[in-house]
């Protein structure tokens, strides 16, 4: 996996109802105890009581250790606004949890080396799957986020989506060296539609054994939490992580392979709407192409009927490029026009031979113009009006400030496909939003959903620690 490790909070999906909630912001950790008060007979934590207050403050230390990796006892009185002391009493807490170690020392200032604490890289593991028609992706990183093991496997055909997942992440747990019990949180990606509040398939073309009843069956099987999310949330999840949104809280997230996704991500949430079926832009209704019909796959109607994978493997053969997938032929398009210029460059001027003497003027103009007016170029020309006329009916009713084109489509045309659609989107509506490519490498998805898992582990670990009473 050629991405960085998958530490930090950013990023996270909003959960759903039921559901293990995100990894809270970083908690301010609270001065030293006050004095106990007297005459409460509740077992329950008041506010000011000295175990509230530890508790506080020793998941304010985890979380911070969670969030920026090892940190010495200094620092991390810096960052809580304790004292050394107190802060050490937090970590021999912790310590004696098995939640955190000495992780090693840092040199530097007078004395002794500091001691660096970090959390037990070995207290909680993850795992994260990308489930496809074909083919299960899944890893497993331990709760600092780092990567420990990534397989993918083939399907085989398998009709129960139990067994292929429950195998996938066998083999995944088997390469990590850890065993299935070890897992505090799964998460799963895939296409289709599914209940907001329940997180059950509602409706997955290319997955059809894909049922309302596989989540709780996975959770019998592995006995651990999981969570099956959208597979285009997932991945806009990881490119605010990491990519080309890294940071923002509002941005458009264009999906353009096989099929055609949307996620709108508004203050820092991934809007799902009441049936989990935002985003779904494949279905989008076109004027000129064929209306969907309700649930049927609309890979000949709508938006997907114009802009989704066999629609660009399409029109890129009627311009000469063929290939086995749309992403084939977008990066055959893509090396032609490069070529292109690169010949028109190498070019001597207009009405110039290149032995200095001078050429007819009006075949030279023509070979500039056919350089200039490449196949190549037409066919990305044609290619971003398709995609400009989703991104635009997307942008009249969000006006976003980005709009990040995903997927094999948008990661093949990158910045060759993004400013023609930048372009045409402009030329559709009132919106002016930047167009940029994904920036992340490989496997968006995956990394998307390693990062949704450890949200919801690291919220066991703070948990673990008690809860803060009303």
């Amino acid at each position: 996996m050629h991405a960085p490790s998958f530490g930090g909070t950013d990023g996270d999906l909003s959960p759903r109802e039921g559901q293990d909630q995100a990894v809270p912001s970083a908690l301010a950790a609270v001065p030293a105890p006050a004095p106990a008060m007297t005459g409460a007979s509740s077992p329950r934590q008041k506010p000011g009581t000295p175990s509230l207050l530890r508790e506080l403050n020793d998941r304010a230390a985890l979380e911070l250790l969670l969030a920026e990796g090892p940190l010495t006892r200094a620092q991390l009185s810096d960052r809580t606004g304790v004292s050394k002391v107190t802060v050490s009493q937090m970590l021999a807490r912790l310590e004696d949890r098995g939640l955190v170690m000495v992780a090693g020392e840092q040199a530097g200032g007078r004395g002794p080396n500091a001691a660096l604490y970090s959390v037990v890289r070995s207290s909680a593991y993850v795992a994260g799957l990308y489930v496809e028609s074909d083919l299960v992706s899944a890893a497993i990183a331990d709760v600092t986020g780092q990567c420990v093991a990534e397989i993918t496997v083939d399907s085989d055909g398998t009709d129960d989506p139990v067994v292929m997942v429950r195998d996938a992440i066998g083999r995944a747990c088997e390469s990590a060296g850890i065993g299935l019990d070890k897992l505090a949180s799964v998460v799963i990606g895939s296409p289709g539609v599914l209940d907001p509040k329940t997180g059950a398939p509602r409706i997955a073309v290319n997955l059809p054994t894909w049922q309302e009843g596989v989540p709780d069956a996975l959770r019998e099987v592995l006995h651990t939490p999981v969570v099956i999310e959208n597979d285009v949330n997932l991945a806009a999840m990881a490119e605010r992580h990491w990519g080309a949104a890294a940071g923002l809280d509002d941005f458009a997230f264009v999906w353009l392979g096989t099929g055609l996704g949307l996620a709108t991500v508004i203050n820092g949430q991934v809007r799902r709407g009441v049936g989990g079926a935002a985003g779904e832009i494949g279905w989008m209704p076109v004027h000129g192409a064929p209306l969907p019909a309700g649930n049927e796959h609309p890979s000949k109607s709508g938006l997907q009927a114009i802009a989704g994978g066999l629609a660009v493997q399409t029109l890129a053969a009627e311009y000469g490029f063929t290939g086995a997938t749309a992403a084939d032929v977008v990066t055959a398009a893509r090396a032609d026009l490069a070529r292109a210029r690169s010949s028109a460059s190498a070019e001597p001027p207009v009405g110039e031979a290149p032995d200095g003497e001078m050429a007819g003027g009006e075949a030279a103009g023509g070979e500039m113009a056919a350089a200039d007016g490449s196949r190549a170029a037409a066919f990305f020309d044609e290619l971003a009006h398709r995609v400009s006329i989703g991104v635009a009916a997307v942008c009249v009713v969000l006006d976003p400030d980005l709009v990040v084109l995903g997927g094999t489509v948008g990661k093949a045309g990158g910045a060759e496909l993004a400013a023609r659609v930048a372009a045409g989107v402009r030329q559709l509506c009132l919106a002016r939003p930047a167009v940029v490519p994904t920036s992340l490498s490989d496997e968006p998805v995956l990394h998307g959903a390693i990062q949704a898992a450890l949200a919801q582990a690291r919220a066991g670990l703070l948990s673990s620690l008690g809860t803060v009473s009303d």
